[in-house]
């Protein structure tokens, strides 16, 4: 147990750095380089808006899981990780990806009929495929959780 607490301060050291490099994103990368390309290509330019909502979206939904996996560890540090308060912030893990997916699936299907080159849609597929394993491992997470908090109640009960 002594090496899962000593990861817990790194750990949350690296969480607020990727939580503020996804803020500096959302707010400057993201909008600024969706108005350079519409100005590179104004062929392209209505898709400026709607890039912009659906990328800060995806963030958003890192930001999401960055602040419970955060709760999470709160509750490893406090020995608590076995009890039902950790299931609703997995939870919100497992609907954050879940909605992520719903709209990488949705931007996946618009540029796969629209592209003419197959590179973009392959890639699309790729990261489909990846936040599709991720959430199902989170759902399989969340029911290895939930029998070990279980058990850990049970436990307590005989005791």
């Amino acid at each position: 147990m002594m090496s899962e607490r000593r990861a817990v301060a790194p750990l949350r050291i690296f969480l607020a750095l990727l939580f503020g490099i996804l803020v500096l994103f959302q707010v400057m990368s993201l909008p600024g380089q969706f108005a350079h390309m519409a100005q590179e290509s104004p062929e392209m330019a209505y898709l400026r808006w709607p890039a912009t909502a659906v990328t800060v979206f995806w963030v958003l939904c890192a930001q999401v899981v960055i602040v419970c996996t955060w709760k999470l560890l709160t509750l490893v540090k406090k020995d608590r990780i076995f009890t039902t308060a950790s299931l609703v912030w997995v939870d919100a893990i497992v609907w954050a990806v879940g909605a992520a997916w719903v709209v990488l699936l949705g931007v996946f299907l618009y540029v796969g009929f629209n592209a003419n080159d197959p590179g973009l849609p392959l890639l699309l597929f790729l990261m489909l495929t990846g936040v599709t394993v991720l959430g199902l491992l989170m759902v399989v997470m969340r029911a290895l959780l939930r029998q070990a908090t279980t058990l850990r109640t049970d436990m307590e009960a005989v005791i």
